[in-house]
């Protein structure tokens, strides 16, 4: 898997060179509803959602209009995938799901690198899934691998920023300093300035999430995603394979499916690996926040099998 980490951006504002593409790309036949388009063969997608277009699937030739000339007045994120990407197929839906959510306040761009390699090239992809925001006509930030959705929150909201989009600034500096050390994928001052805020502010919610996000990013770097979740199928009583499945499930957006998965294994151990995966289920939830609705469904349940 890759680093579960979002990186500072990979170029400076400007070093994707698009002049090419926007003096020889074709001119496009837009659908009267870009995002009316079929999803991709295996992945869902190409809708849109209440009012606004929220998802497009982006070729080539639409490209100078669906994303440069869209992105003038809406943030636009470019997904570059590919059918054989397992990596992609649990990227995709989370960032298809909060495109969804927000309403059109930001667009999803998706880029088959296997039909589009000159896109692909042009933007220096050199593995994927590859994701690049676009603001103004130029792309403003970028990071590769699948990242947990909390983190993918926080770089949607800092393209939205950028774009100019109302969004809350951070009520508190300290949390401010703390995000963006892990945003920039440094675990240990995230770590340090999480940890400093909950001495001197105690039960800080942010802060909590922030420090369960650090936990989350070292357990699974390295892991690779498949492996880990066809471990823990093969044995369901390997309290390791399932605690690392279960982080597996949340950062690839399926959290229900892991508080499910450890509810049933809390159900099934006793002594001290019973308590070492409830402190783990409970450590994901700090990771969604106690008004999730999925917590307060799993919490309960875990309350019915520890009682």
């Amino acid at each position: 898997m890759s680093d579960p980490r979002i990186t500072s951006s990979i170029f400076t504002r400007g070093a994707v060179d698009l002049s090419a593409l926007r003096s020889t790309a074709p001119a496009p036949a837009r659908p009267s509803t870009p995002a009316q388009a079929g999803p991709p063969a295996g992945l869902p997608g190409g809708a849109a959602t209440g009012g606004g277009v929220t998802v497009i699937d982006v070729t080539e030739a639409t490209f100078q209009s669906e994303v440069l000339e869209r992105s003038l007045s809406t943030p636009v994120v470019v997904d570059f995938w590919a059918e054989w990407c397992q990596p992609c197929k649990q990227l995709s839906p989370v960032l298809e799901r909060l495109a969804a959510e927000g309403g059109g306040a930001w667009v999803l761009a998706k880029v088959d690198v296997d039909a589009n390699p000159r896109l692909a090239q042009m933007f220096r992809v050199q593995g994927i899934p590859m994701v690049y925001a676009v603001v103004g006509g130029q792309p403003v930030d970028a990071f590769s691998g699948v990242v947990p959705e909390a983190q993918l929150r926080q770089w949607i909201t800092a393209v939205l920023r950028a774009g100019g989009v109302g969004a809350a600034e951070p009520v508190d500096p300290r949390l401010d300093e703390a995000d963006d050390a892990m945003m920039s994928g440094d675990l240990d001052v995230a770590e340090q300035a999480y940890r400093k805020i909950l001495a001197e502010t105690p039960g800080d919610a942010a802060a909590e999430a922030g420090l369960a996000q650090v936990g989350l990013a070292r357990r699974v770097a390295g892991a690779d995603p498949g492996a880990a979740l066809a471990a823990a199928q093969a044995d369901p009583d390997d309290v390791e394979a399932q605690l690392l499945a279960a982080d597996v499930e949340v950062l690839s957006g399926q959290a229900e499916a892991a508080y499910a998965r450890l509810v049933g294994l809390v159900r099934r151990t006793a002594g001290d690996d019973r308590e070492k995966v409830r402190q783990h289920l409970v450590g994901l939830f700090t990771l969604a926040g106690p008004d999730d609705p999925a917590v307060a469904a799993a919490r309960r349940a875990l309350a019915s099998a520890l009682f």
